[in-house]
């Protein structure tokens, strides 16, 4: 005999997915208005607003600092986090309990508190340049994603196998690469995906940490929203949105969602 749905509960999950969906659609409406202003349901269909977001100087100079700075800090945090995580599930006995608590603070303190800490000892302090100052931002803001999903996929990796194959006489370090970071492969590029879009839509440490002349994507849709009522914010939400979309095609082409879960 076979179950069925109760109508409640049918009612109650389309409900849940018009809330979420419910807000792009929306966003994407308001970015094909033909109007000066932002507006649902449109009054009429164009992609004026799309190309004005490349007519401007601004959004296209925080686009690529945005893209180089989310690259970055994120290969940053990898280098350092893989590593890390390693150490934390190959040691886990002989390191002290609290040091894994150690790699979750930038996300138990509030980023505000975060980046003013950076403005005042990095920037101010050691006069860094904004760049770098804001690359360390992220890299300490991403940074426990990356320990965390790395980690994830070393809780269930037999390093039986990588002392078999240093017993035979494989090098610690070769081994490493060959035996140990294939396996976690699906780990780390969940967790590069994770860290680049949490820092390319970072708002809070990025307010403390830009300077004159040098931005971040949303830092300009915070000052332009300041000044403008125009469906460009809407249209640059749908480019973020895209963006994500082909992030998560190129993975499900090349490794498969189902790859990633396991």
């Amino acid at each position: 005999m076979t179950d069925r749905l109760h109508p409640a509960l049918i009612a109650f999950a389309v409900l849940v997915y018009f809330f979420l969906m419910g807000p792009l659609v929306i966003v994407i409406g308001a970015a094909l208005s033909d109007t000066g202003y932002l507006t649902f349901p449109p009054q009429g269909l164009t992609l004026h607003w799309f190309e004005r977001i490349f007519e401007m100087s601004a959004f296209r100079r925080t686009m690529v600092t945005s893209f180089q700075v989310a690259t970055v800090s994120t290969c940053c945090a990898l280098l350092i986090g893989i590593p890390t995580a390693y150490a934390l599930n190959r040691y886990r006995v002989q390191l002290p309990g609290w040091l894994s608590t150690l790699f979750v603070l930038p996300v138990l303190i509030p980023e505000i508190v975060l980046g003013f800490s950076l403005l005042r000892s990095i920037q101010v302090g050691v006069g860094l340049p904004v760049v770098s100052t804001l690359i360390i931002g992220h890299t300490l803001l991403v940074l426990p994603y990356a320990v965390r999903v790395i980690s994830a996929s070393l809780a269930s990796f037999d390093f039986s196998i990588e002392e078999a194959a240093v017993s035979l006489g494989s090098p610690p370090i070769k081994t490493f690469f060959t035996i140990v970071l294939p396996n976690v492969r699906a780990g780390v590029i969940a967790a590069f995906i994770l860290a680049f879009i949490t820092s390319i839509n970072d708002v809070s440490i990025s307010l403390f940490l830009t300077g004159p002349g040098i931005s971040t994507l949303p830092i300009q849709i915070l000052a332009h929203v300041e000044q403008f009522f125009d469906p460009v914010i809407a249209s640059v939400s749908v480019l973020l949105m895209v963006l994500t979309v082909i992030v998560m095609a190129v993975v499900e082409r090349t490794l498969g969602l189902t790859f990633l879960a396991k």
